[in-house]
């Protein structure tokens, strides 16, 4: 005797034990979707290690879309009972939103990052004063890596800002800063030698430490000038002389260099400065005791 399976009262039969039995449905549902979601992670992620490629984007959204699916499934499940439910809390809603209002502005904020896309996990941003790289988002917060802004360098501690300041704070995308940076600095001396006659010396000192990153300088330079499309880089180090409001001689400094190198660049150039300096304030005063000398043994 040959059986004959029938597929859709197979179906009508499974619709039926999960609507009677809807809370072990939504366990084995919930258990099912989690292993699958977690063994895609795994896959991708082990991929992504044996080729040396940066995957963290695609995996906080896979993992992101994962989690709305199983929360969509629940919802579709118990659809009966959560109709019932808001009918019945009806004459809470306002209450009910007026508490939620922090999730709601939150979730909003994701919507907005979907939407807008105005930086990925990797970048690294500024937020209500916080640099940092981003490393997870999901609907509810950013985590950021916290960046010193003085040495762009990592200090270590994690900041969460809530996605709702996504879209009431001014968002600064500092991805291009990861490698190459705008970095200026100051110099200040006492007006004692004249500082305009050392600036070619200083500048030829300074320009020869910038040149062997100069060629990749240059590339990275147009990258970020074709994506803002605005020029506004200079690769050659330039040099400011002024004064400040004490009368002393500042020297400002501004090049476009390595961010992991901008501190060492900048010692070197202070160094070179200064020995400048000294070597000129020796000449004045060994001139002074000769014309002093010339003028105490004249006739």
């Amino acid at each position: 005797m040959e059986i004959v399976i029938d597929p859709a009262q197979m179906w009508q039969q499974f619709i039926a034990f999960a609507n009677e039995y809807k809370l072990l449905t939504s366990l084995v549902f919930l258990v099912i979707l989690h292993y699958i979601k977690k063994g895609s992670l795994r896959l991708i992620k082990r991929r992504s290690s044996r080729k040396g490629e940066d995957r963290r984007n695609q995996i906080n959204i896979l993992e992101q879309l994962g989690n709305a699916l199983i929360i969509i499934l629940l919802m579709v499940m118990w659809s009966s009972e959560i109709q019932t439910l808001a009918i019945s809390i009806a004459a809470f809603m306002v209450a009910i939103v007026l508490a939620t209002r922090e999730f709601i502005q939150c979730f909003m904020g994701f919507i907005y990052y979907l939407g807008a896309r105005p930086f990925r996990v990797g970048d690294w941003i500024q937020m209500n004063n916080i640099i940092g790289e981003v490393v997870e988002m999901d609907w509810a917060k950013t985590a950021l890596l916290e960046v010193d802004p003085e040495s762009f360098n990592y200090t270590g501690k994690h900041v969460y800002v809530p996605n709702s300041q996504l879209v009431t704070q001014t968002v600064k995308n500092l991805n291009f800063m990861r490698r190459y940076r705008l970095h200026s600095f100051e110099i200040v001396n006492e007006p004692t030698v004249n500082a305009y006659s050392l600036l070619p010396a200083f500048h030829a000192r300074a320009q020869a430490h910038c040149e062997y990153f100069r060629d990749v300088a240059e590339r990275y330079k147009g990258l970020i000038e074709r994506h803002l499309e605005q020029e506004f880089i200079r690769i050659d180090p330039e040099v400011e002389i002024k004064t400040n409001e004490l009368a002393k001689v500042v020297v400002k400094v501004s090049l476009f260099c390595p961010t992991a190198e901008a501190h060492e660049l900048e010692h070197k150039m202070c160094s070179d400065w200064l020995s400048l300096w000294f070597k000129a304030l020796k000449e004045e005063q060994k001139a002074l005791e000769t014309q002093q000398g010339e003028f105490s043994t004249a006739p």
